[in-house]
């Protein structure tokens, strides 16, 4: 009896490990900002952008992976106009590196604005000026997908891989579980831990963050906990109390 309960014991941990492991995906959105293309008010940046993050230990290939955009309660795919788009897809060949980010920028126009030049302090590994994704200022979601959905798809009918996705003011749907509290033109939604904290909570894993500062593919920044074995000394005791 006392073997049986201790095999339970040990497959209810090790189910517990197993689902802690593989809750997230190992490239996930750690960064967001809308705030660019202000005329007007205190933005940090000209440049709206997208921040991601590889927490493995391999390098990735997002090769025709996209980053679609959709406003607060519309669907994916339908915010383009005829001088910006809803979406921005990876040339062949795109890869991020182990603990590496990827920094994609839009710029809607060559209009100037307020904010800083992004180019001239974080330079984007993308800069997309001709269409671009023009992302909200306060309340909106972004998308992960491994390929690009149709047009004007619904939450919960893309129809394509979803790798990650964050909507962000406290009206915008297809969250993961809950979206993050709204945004301004001087803040980003920043995934916390430097991008290692994802418990698919877009409420509990993003903090908004005045004056963000992202990371792009060269970026000296190297997030100290990524791919650190952990060391949780009660898991470790309940383990070896099972076989004592």
């Amino acid at each position: 009896m006392k073997t049986f309960v201790k095999l339970v014991a040990t497959t209810a941990l090790l189910a517990l490990f197993a689902g802690s492991a593989f809750a997230a995906n190992q490239v996930r959105i750690s960064q967001v900002y809308g705030g660019g293309g202000s005329t007007t008010g205190t933005p940090t940046y000209q440049q709206d952008y997208v921040e991601l993050f590889n927490s493995g230990s391999t390098a990735v290939d997002v090769s025709n992976w996209a980053i679609v955009y959709g406003s607060s309660t519309g669907t994916w795919n339908n915010a383009g106009g005829s001088t910006y788009s809803s979406n921005f897809v990876f040339p062949s060949g795109t890869s991020i590196q182990p603990c590496g980010y990827l920094l994609v920028a839009f710029k809607l126009s060559t209009a100037t604005y307020t904010g800083a030049d992004l180019t001239t302090i974080v330079a984007p590994d993308f800069l997309s000026n001709v269409t671009p994704i023009s992302i909200s200022a306060s309340s909106g979601k972004i998308m992960l997908a491994q390929s690009l959905p149709g047009t004007a798809v619904a939450c919960g009918s893309e129809g394509v891989v979803i790798v990650d996705k964050v909507a962000f003011g406290p009206s915008a749907t297809c969250a993961e579980t809950a979206p993050t509290a709204v945004l301004n033109n001087a803040s980003a939604a920043v995934r916390n831990n430097g991008g290692l904290t994802d418990t698919d909570n877009n409420s509990a894993d993003f903090t908004v963050t005045a004056n963000p500062v992202p990371h792009n593919s060269a970026s000296s920044y190297k997030n100290p906990n990524c791919q650190v074995v952990p060391t949780i000394k009660s898991t470790w005791g309940q383990l070896k109390s099972i076989y004592r």
